[in-house]
């Protein structure tokens, strides 16, 4: 089904009035993202669970959205948004969440494959925890060993310098195994994240300040903010291949990111309140960004 403009009638939330009741919408933002989208798209359709599936298109130039679309035409379950332009991940995001019908939203990666049973175990923790704001899983890659970004802390400057520089007391990521069972944790990766809609109109959805990166912790903060739980679900393990997106313009991707770290550190870290701190961040930031460009560019060459 493609979608080109928005034409449900919305309440007063701004979401859609559901004409039938769907157990999950999930919402895949794709940018040129390759064939791992496909496989994505396929375990997705495979479940029996009441489902729908929202893949919202940032102008991709593959031709790989618009080929599952005629793939999957006669699964009605399968909705196409196509952007003229790439309006970034949290926008897209917003954009598909006003057209879901489902009573909760998984926000996943077009490069996270899941299995029926991770998403069953997920709406499981959603009905069972009155307190969950949001939900995270463990992402691994080809190998299987979790990334360090599936259990992280508020990346405040102190947390940020002990990380960078090896130091003592605490860092970002966590530094010891993730147990095999459901913790509470101050943010999870936005690789795949779930929340109900009702919490997720709430907390006004993804910042559209934010392009790429960073929205999910501050969407994790936000949740922690008005006294909701933000959960990290060990015993699901989500095979991520990370970064299908990004390898083409790996110096696209690291500018928006290191936007983000500013942009957080503006709205969140107490730090950010002295003024003569918070140029020296910008200036770190920056920096780190430009020496950054050339190993990228060696990589994106090598692998050509």
């Amino acid at each position: 089904m493609r979608i080109l403009a928005h034409t449900w009638e919305m309440d007063i939330s701004g979401f859609p009035r559901s004409p039938f009741s769907l157990a999950l919408s999930v919402i895949v933002v794709s940018a040129d993202s390759g064939s791992s989208l496909r496989e994505c798209v396929r375990r997705l359709l495979a479940s029996t669970l009441s489902m729908e599936l929202i893949l919202v298109d940032n102008a991709s130039l593959d031709g790989v959205p618009p080929a599952i679309e005629r793939a999957h035409a006669h699964d009605a379950r399968l909705k196409v948004i196509y952007n003229h332009r790439n309006i970034g991940f949290g926008p897209a995001v917003n954009l598909a969440a006003k057209q879901a019908h489902g009573h909760v939203l998984l926000v996943l990666n077009p490069d996270c494959l899941l299995q029926e049973e991770d998403l069953e175990r997920l709406l499981e923790l959603s009905a069972s925890r009155p307190k969950a704001g949001l939900i995270g899983a463990v992402v691994c890659d080809d190998n299987g060993h979790p990334d360090p970004a599936s259990w992280r802390r508020d990346p405040l400057l102190r947390r940020s310098l002990n990380s960078m520089f090896g130091l003592g007391g605490e860092k970002v990521n966590m530094e010891q195994a993730i147990p095999a069972e459901v913790i509470e944790v101050e943010a999870v990766s936005g690789a795949l994240m779930l929340m109900t809609r009702e919490m997720f109109q709430r907390v006004g959805g993804f910042d559209e300040d934010y392009f790429l990166h960073c929205e999910d912790l501050d969407i994790c903060r936000r949740v922690r903010d008005i006294g909701y739980q933000v959960l990290l679900a060990g015993d699901v393990r989500v095979h991520h291949g990370k970064g299908s997106s990004s390898r083409h313009r790996p110096v696209f991707v690291s500018r928006y990111k290191h936007a983000g770290m500013w942009r957080w550190f503006r709205k969140f870290d107490p730090a950010s309140r002295n003024p003569l701190l918070a140029a020296v961040v910008w200036l770190g930031i920056w920096i780190h960004f430009l020496l950054k460009i050339p190993g990228q560019l060696l990589r994106r060459l090598l692998r050509r």
